[in-house]
This record gives structure tokens, C-alpha cells and sequence, in this order.
């Protein structure tokens, strides 16, 4: 949901640059999970601020400009439980990764490893046998399965 960028003054608290569309989002959350990949820890979160396109936040546990410092470029999540339900033909990103991706043909053209944001859409980035990268867009992207595992994509093998 975002990154922890830099210390913000000497008593502790981080500059968080976040993710999403709306920077505020991570202020709903009373905790965080701070960390990298599967190495991540739990913390309180005693106070957050609206800094621009920024947050600042103070962390419970951390209470001087090197302990804020040793924190610099972890990325933040929260509990997958946490999180409203997506509305409807609205998806998660961690839900789309790792899917299958087939063409209207029936044609597998690879999994979902990543998506990312481009400013105008996001994009599915498809590897396979060669790497697609195909706008998340109604125009080419059908029906998403996520019980099924598939996402239909209007979609050539040779594009």
C-alpha cells in the first residue's frame, strides 16, 4: 500500500510515500505491516498526517531519527482482512497476479506476474512464452475468473 521513504525529523517518525490513487487511505488503518517480502513486522500506528502527495507517521516502537532511518524503503501493507470488498468488476492487484491469461481464441498466453500503472491505465504484464503487456481496459481485458484462475483478453499471440 505504499513505502516507508525517509525519516521525517528526530523523534521517530517517517516520511510514507503511498500507493494508492487517494494518499489518505493508509490513515484509515491503525496498524501496519512494515518489512520486505516475507521478512515483515507488526506495528501500531500512534499518529499519521497528510504531508502533500505524503504521509508522515509515527510508528509505536520507534522513537529516534535512526530507528526511523533503518526503515527506509520497506514497503507497507496491511491485513488482507482489513480491506473493504472490491465493488463489483473492480479487482485487487494481488488477486489478477498469477492468473491465467487466454485469448479469445482459447490461446494461453501466459500468467499475470505484475501489473502496473502508467497513468492513463494500468497494465497486465503476461509472461509466457514471450511477455505481453496488455492495458487492463475493457476494450481488451473480458471476463476475470478468479475462482476459475483465467483472465479472457481480446488479445493476439503475436502483438
Amino acid at each position: 500500500m505504499g513505502r516507508i521513504a525517509a525519516p521525517f525529523g528526530v523523534k521517530g517518525w517517517v516520511k510514507v510515500q503511498p500507493y494508492s490513487e487517494d494518499p489518505g487511505t493508509l490513515m484509515d488503518f491503525g496498524s501496519w505491516r512494515v518489512g520486505r517480502g516475507e521478512t515483515q513486522a507488526h506495528f501500531v500506528v500512534e499518529a499519521v498526517q497528510d504531508h502533500g502527495a505524503a504521509l508522515v507517521a509515527k510508528l509505536a516502537g520507534i522513537d529516534d531519527r535512526d530507528a526511523a532511518y533503518a526503515l527506509r524503503g520497506q514497503e507497507i501493507s496491511v491485513a488482507r482482512s482489513a480491506l473493504p470488498a472490491p465493488e463489483e468488476n473492480e479487482y485487487y492487484w494481488s488477486d489478477l497476479i498469477g492468473l491465467t491469461a487466454v485469448n479469445r481464441e482459447g490461446v494461453e498466453l501466459g500468467k499475470v506476474d505484475s501489473l502496473m500503472e502508467t497513468g492513463a491505465h494500468d497494465v497486465l504484464v503476461v509472461k509466457g512464452r514471450r511477455e505481453h503487456l496488455i492495458p487492463f481496459v475493457a476494450a481488451f481485458v473480458g471476463g476475470v475468473d478468479l475462482q476459475g484462475g483465467t483472465i479472457e483478453v481480446d488479445w493476439g499471440e503475436d502483438y
